[in-house]
């Protein structure tokens, strides 16, 4: 008696087990299909690049201000002291948030092997051997890339209304003047810095590429109606 009900509980628990591993299969499935239905823009929340502002898509207006860094090793102890309490009253007075950002690019360094590649005509033979055995060494770096450097941004934003832009851009500038009498330099990121620093952050693969173009930096996928 004690056999076909054991049986039976052993068939009820395959059969459910099969069906929860079938449905856990077409969910994962769907999510898929639904990430590979995304555009680029959608994965990474942008609307529109325009003039010095970053359009998200759940409505909010950004902009960006990159501080160029400066050597502390250069600077005496009482220097340092002077820089920090110059910055601290300066950015005491700015009242809005914003957020920091430190991102590694990518160092194009092909000016100076093509410098060590124009002094090997004039050097003697225990010179060029060492200039070729520097070009070498430049060019492992070049293809490890290991030579990058830090860059530095800051982050404003604000939801999208009427005048946004003006009062946005408004703080943006007088937070770069408050860095600038810090003696800081700054500079405000125009569309197509935005557009490169969006791929920097996102786009792993990227390399340094100056141009004007942002269909050469950037990838623009097409959304198709099915």
């Amino acid at each position: 008696m004690l056999l076909p009900i054991i049986v039976l509980l052993l068939c009820l628990l395959g059969g459910g087990a099969v069906l929860f591993r079938l449905m856990k299969s077409k969910s994962k499935s769907n999510i898929t299909t639904d990430l590979a239905m995304q555009t680029a823009q959608e994965f990474v929340q942008v609307q529109d690049i325009h003039g010095n502002f970053l359009h998200t898509q759940d409505g909010w207006l950004m902009s960006y201000l990159r501080i160029f860094p400066i050597s502390l090793d250069l600077l005496s102890t009482s220097e340092k002291r002077m820089l920090i309490s110059k910055l601290t009253a300066e950015l005491s007075s700015f009242n809005y948030p914003f957020k920091f950002l430190a991102v590694s690019r990518p160092v194009d360094i092909s000016p100076l092997i093509s410098e060590l590649s124009a002094l090997l005509s004039t050097a003697d033979p225990k010179q060029k051997e060492l200039l070729r055995q520097e070009m070498l060494e430049m060019n492992t770096l070049t293809l490890s890339g290991e030579v990058v450097e830090r860059q530095f941004y800051l982050i404003l934003w604000q939801r999208q209304n009427d005048g946004t832009e003006r009062d946005l851009l408004d703080k943006v500038k007088r937070l770069a003047q408050h860095f600038e009498e810090g003696q800081v330099q700054t500079q405000l990121l125009k569309q197509q810095d935005i557009v490169q620093l969006c791929n920097l952050v996102n786009n792993p693969s990227y390399t340094h590429l100056e141009t004007t173009e942002p269909e050469n930096v950037i990838p623009f996928l097409a959304k198709l109606e099915v």
